[in-house]
């Protein structure tokens, strides 16, 4: 979104969503690195608010795309981004790899959308958000009940895994694109100004300036997070 075009409301959420996952970030750290219960990470309560902030975040993202003019030069820069994350990730001294996490699938879907944007535009307006809800709903289901052969393994960017896959972060094509459009949807109202005038107008602190410095934290956060873990357990001797 142009700095002129920020709309506090939006931001507020992205920081949010953007909190809730360096916690959780957090809690998966301190299991691996500290050999904290895995309960702490894996739990109900987590398991079910990693996939709405998750999914908060990639509904976000789909919605700013109708902000700006060149979504195909920023989803290349962010998939781009991606890819160096994937490759110090599996550097051999931190030998946790992101394959396919949600930079990759934000960059593929702002390049997806940007050359896609007129057929996604030609579904009516009252009927798309039954679309791409059923449509997640529909390829979650497809990629949870199908399997694939060894000869296959390239298709895990789209759901589909193979005996062995493993990915520190992964959020495949299928279905979390239709959380994008679904986005994207949203967005057109936004952009229009169709919503109640409080939405434009609602500030909070601290919430928005995170937001707005999404990608920075994203890249940052766990590299911070891992030194100073590190470094806890250097000063207590843990």
């Amino acid at each position: 979104m142009e700095a002129k075009k920020r709309i506090d409301a939006i931001d507020a959420a992205r920081g949010l969503a953007l909190v809730l996952m360096v916690i959780h970030h957090l809690l998966i750290d301190l299991v691996n690195l500290c050999g904290a219960p895995m309960w702490i990470f894996s739990n109900p309560v987590f398991d079910v608010l990693h996939y709405i902030f998750a999914g908060l975040f990639i509904f976000l993202a789909g919605l700013c795309c109708r902000f700006s003019h060149s979504n195909l030069r920023r989803g290349v820069i962010c998939f781009a981004l991606a890819m160096v994350i994937t490759v110090v990730s599996s550097l051999p001294i931190i030998n946790d790899p992101i394959r396919f996490g949600v930079l990759h699938l934000l960059g593929f879907a702002m390049v997806f959308f940007a050359l896609t944007r007129k057929a996604w535009d030609a579904i009516p307006r009252k009927a798309a958000p039954v679309f791409y809800i059923a449509m997640t709903v529909l390829s979650a289901v497809l990629v949870a009940h199908t399997s694939i052969g060894p000869a296959a393994r390239w298709l895990f960017p789209f759901g589909w895994t193979y005996k062995g896959f493993y990915t520190a972060d992964w959020f495949p094509i299928f279905p979390w694109i239709f959380v994008f459009l679904f986005g994207t949807w949203a967005g057109l109202y936004v952009v229009e100004r169709r919503l109640p005038e409080r939405f434009y107008t609602f500030t909070c602190p601290i919430l928005p300036q995170i937001g707005r410095r999404s990608l920075l934290i994203y890249i940052l956060h766990q590299p911070i997070l891992y030194g100073v873990i590190y470094l806890v357990k250097f000063i207590f001797k843990i």
